[in-house]
């Protein structure tokens, strides 16, 4: 399912690149201006072709827009099991869980003070 969205995505962004290529451009000099020397300025007319056009990017912009929603949650391999921990998670080895710094301050040892040694006999 999600490679027929992936491809029926593409297609039409394809087709919406196509069409906004066909749009005439503030010179006049697109589709719509050319128009008239194929002869179909009868059947359209030119302010038709662009309304058509103008229309037309709209609609593919919306399905291109639409499919790649609906793609992100039919990935393969998204389940809602597997989401509850992340890669990060996964991947951290075990590490004991000893402070490394003592929580309270270590006293150190009283020093008796150095006795006399005995005198020998």
């Amino acid at each position: 399912m999600h490679l027929f969205i992936v491809i029926v995505s593409f297609l039409a962004a394809i087709m919406l690149v196509g069409v906004i290529l066909l749009q005439s451009p503030k010179s006049g000099s697109g589709l719509t201006g050319g128009i008239s020397t194929l002869g179909t300025v009868q059947t359209l007319g030119v302010r038709r072709t662009g309304d058509f056009l103008s229309k037309t990017t709209a609609v593919l912009a919306a399905i291109v827009l639409l499919l790649c929603f609906i793609a992100q949650f039919t990935l393969p391999g998204r389940q809602s099991a597997q989401a509850t921990k992340s890669v990060l998670q996964e991947n951290v080895p075990l590490v004991p869980m000893t402070p490394s710094v003592p929580s309270a301050p270590v006293a150190p040892a009283p020093v008796s003070p150095a006795a006399p040694a005995a005198p020998a006999k």
